[in-house]
């Protein structure tokens, strides 16, 4: 019987290990985010019809970009969220987590692919496969940058 209660001690205690060691991970991964600071700032919005995009690029100095993004598409809730990605080339490919009207609690994400041409960025569509509840581009498949709705002229930015 000592030999049980002895192993749920020992049990507990590796948990308690283990969550510390998992806070410990998270305060490291914080601060390295905290320390890669915005090199440049770029706005940007594009009209098409009765939609609007308004997106706010930040390029790091690790030479990887965030940013924010709000969809206002013609009789559907908006789209409110955060861009993170890289350059590779001339083409920007993102991850765009955002929210959809009030739903608060439910948040999606997808791959999107921007190629920028001068002052301008062009949203690209391409074919998105899903897999294990991750959405992304399927490999071998071109992602079109011609016949699109979407083409973001640079804007300046608004403070908030």
């Amino acid at each position: 019987m000592k030999n049980i209660g002895l192993f749920f001690v020992l049990l507990v205690c590796i948990s308690f290990e283990s969550c510390k060691n998992n806070e410990e991970k998270k305060e490291t991964k914080a601060a390295k985010i905290e320390t890669d600071t915005i090199v440049s700032t770029a706005c940007y919005k594009a009209i098409y019809e009765n939609d609007t995009i308004d997106l706010k690029v930040n390029t790091l100095q690790s030479g990887n970009v965030s940013g924010n993004m709000l969809m206002k598409v013609f009789k559907m809730p908006s789209k409110v969220g955060e861009i993170s990605g890289q350059f590779h080339g001339d083409t920007l490919f993102a991850s765009y987590t955002f929210i959809e009207g009030t739903n608060e609690k439910k948040t999606f994400k997808n791959p999107m692919a921007f190629l920028k041409k001068e002052d301008e960025l062009i949203l690209g569509n391409g074919q998105i496969e899903t897999s294990m509840g991750a959405s992304y581009f399927v490999k071998g498949e071109p992602i079109d940058f011609d016949r699109v709705k979407y083409k973001f002229s640079t804007v300046d930015c608004e403070e908030k």
